[in-house]
């Protein structure tokens, strides 16, 4: 796990430009750095030492160094790959996983992807035809970002690392904080730095001539096959036990898990057969899952070490966790992975982590919904619709309202992801000057359109995987492990355990009884009942509860009256967001949170202060 910048074009002080680059991302790679310094690209690294600990520092070169990478991440089936390249005549100087990213381009070019199992970014020179080829990984568990600017492109693994460079414009986008606004997080190609874009999952770059090409080479698609609940579980548990074993055993270094009261990682916990895992709780009583992490710990053999988060300390670090997120997050939860990325990194430089679970076995529980309006979508269209119509206008607010205005939408129309914050006429109130830009289905469109003949749980699923997993539960599963120069692997987002989740029939993915039902059934042999039964519970965090206290209600009313406010938003109508929840007319704390991150987020990066 590490991180890398690079830009293209030939300055005088190259070296001075990358190193400062390179600094600004020191969290991510403590070990050691290096530089490559062509005549048309320079490329930086800073490296945090897992797999071949002597020889694995970057950049590595082929074997007439016509080839230069930057990598970040891990590739769990290298041993494999090294094994054939070998046999095939090419020759290794290193023990590093890094390096067969040279010898599969030189065996295959831009094909090599198909050959990989891991986590990557990584950015490969061809320094004798001069072409940069950059990739993603499938699931878009590592960051890419790049920015054409001035003729130039840049590229790295923090936008952050972009501000040092003399041709870099740093420009607020606009139609970024609008959709923020509805989504909670990026969920646009284009980031919130006006020119610079996250390279999609799946997807690689090819920068030749000075043109810059992008192209899917991988989708995530399910693709359901008649089978018994027995065949399913069974080809499930196949492939977690070995992705879990794959990620636990490549690697150098000791390798530690995080745990929460979760059946995910409680899975990974239990499975893994390693000596640590890594919990955290806030001080209120009904936020806290130490004392059943500790048990469960206990039960399996495993040492426990966490962290009661207190009430001052989480408030105190919401500069740094929106400093290293790059972006906004309006994710309550981010916090809590900052510090348990922080206790764990006191004791271990892996830990495993359960994300992905949700998204690929089905195991939130708004994907029962449309099993809950069945009774409503099984009527024909144009009634459905009329009920929808006339309870929307319906001017009390009673019970059974809202189960008819969704009963009346198409998941299409209903469904943005797991988090829905402002509406499309809200945030048009709130903001001073709404571009117009993206109705959220204007967003979620083209996901839906891949997947139109599924059903609506399996659309939803879809939509997860390439919205809200990558733009939430990844960004900060990364940006808060490398913020504490941590490396998180999450064995459920791998290749082949998205194969056998892909093919379970919709019924063992989520049902009345369950979600995560099939998935159950593999935690149920390894844990207790009552955890491999566990209700999806998230990780609650008390904002509903801290914002009605004076203390924290001035604060956030200081950022809501700030000239940062005053300049996007009616602060008048942010004021009142606050007053009427402080008062309980309504829980309005994930609008007002939504606003509030953004805000200290803005103050890091657009508000003066060196950073």
């Amino acid at each position: 796990m590490c991180g890398f910048v690079g830009f293209t074009g030939a300055y005088e002080n190259a070296e001075d430009i990358v190193t400062a680059m390179m600094d600004r991302i020191a969290h991510r790679g403590p070990d050691s750095s290096g530089v490559y310094l062509g005549e048309d690209v320079t490329l930086g690294f800073r490296r945090l030492s897992i797999i071949g600990l002597e020889d694995g520092n970057q950049p590595i070169f082929n074997e007439d160094q016509s080839l230069a990478v930057v990598f970040n991440g891990e590739i769990y089936n290298y041993q494999a790959l090294k094994e054939e390249l070998e046999r095939a005549g090419h020759v290794f100087s290193t023990h590093s996983d890094t390096e067969t990213l040279l010898h599969l381009y030189e065996e295959h070019g831009v094909d090599l992807l198909d050959h990989l199992r891991g986590m990557f970014a990584f950015a490969l020179y061809d320094i004798r035809n001069s072409r940069l080829f950059c990739a993603r990984d499938f699931f878009g568990i590592k960051p890419f970002y790049y920015a054409q600017m001035n003729g130039k492109l840049l590229f790295g693994s923090e936008i952050k690392s972009f501000l040092p460079h003399p041709d870099f414009v740093q420009e607020l986008n606009e139609t970024a904080l609008e959709n923020y606004l509805t989504f909670q997080y990026s969920v646009l190609p284009e980031t919130f730095f006006q020119g610079v874009y996250k390279l999609l999952p799946g997807h690689y770059l090819l920068y030749e001539n000075g043109e810059c090409e992008i192209h899917a080479y991988w989708e995530s698609k399910f693709e359901p096959r008649e089978q018994t609940l027995e065949e399913a579980a069974a080809a499930l548990e196949t492939a977690l036990l070995d992705s879990v074993n794959q990620h636990k055993q490549v690697s150098d270094v000791e390798v530690g898990s995080f745990l929460s009261s979760g059946v995910d990682s409680s899975f990974v916990a239990a499975s893994f057969h390693g000596d640590k895992t890594f919990t955290v709780g806030f001080d209120y009583d009904h936020y806290n899952e130490i004392e059943y992490a500790k048990n469960l710990s206990a039960q399996v053999g495993i040492e426990n070490f966490s962290k009661t988060i207190s009430t001052e300390e989480y408030w105190d670090s919401l500069p740094a966790v929106q400093y290293h997120m790059d972006e906004p997050l309006a994710d309550a939860s981010a916090v809590a992975l900052y510090f348990v990325s922080q206790t764990a990194s006191q004791y271990v430089k892996v830990a495993l982590s359960g994300e992905g679970a949700d998204e690929f076995f089905g195991g939130y529980n708004i994907y029962k919904e449309p099993l809950d309006l069945k009774i409503l979508t099984a009527l024909p269209k144009p009634i459905r619709k009329c009920l929808g119509w006339l309870a929307e206008r319906f001017p009390l607010q009673v019970k059974g309202k809202n189960f008819f205005i969704r009963g009346g939408k198409t998941v299409e129309e209903r469904f943005i992801g797991n988090a829905n914050i402002f509406s499309r006429k809200e945030r048009e109130r709130l903001l001073k000057n709404p571009t117009g830009c993206y109705d959220p289905k204007e967003v979620t469109k083209p996901y839906y359109e891949n997947c139109k003949n599924a059903d609506d749980i399996t659309k939803m699923q879809t939509l997860d995987i390439h919205l809200w997993m990558v733009g939430d539960i990844l960004l900060k599963a990364d940006k808060m492990s490398m913020a504490h120069s941590l490396e998180v692997r999450v064995p459920f987002l791998d290749r082949e355990v998205f194969a056998a989740a892909a093919q379970i029939p919709t019924r063992f993915r989520c049902n009345r009884q369950a979600t995560k039902y099939a998935f159950r059934r593999v935690a149920a042999k390894i844990l207790p009942a009552q955890v491999a039964e566990k209700k999806k519970l998230g990780f609650p965090v008390p904002i509903r509860i801290w914002l009605r206290e004076p203390r924290y209600y001035d604060k956030v009313k200081t950022y809501f009256v700030s000239a940062a406010a005053e300049r996007y938003f009616h602060t008048d109508k942010l004021l009142k967001l606050l007053d009427d929840h402080q008062r309980g007319k309504r829980d309005y704390s994930r609008k007002i949170w939504t606003v509030f991150m953004f805000l200290i987020w803005y103050e890091r990066f657009f508000g003066g202060e060196a950073i």
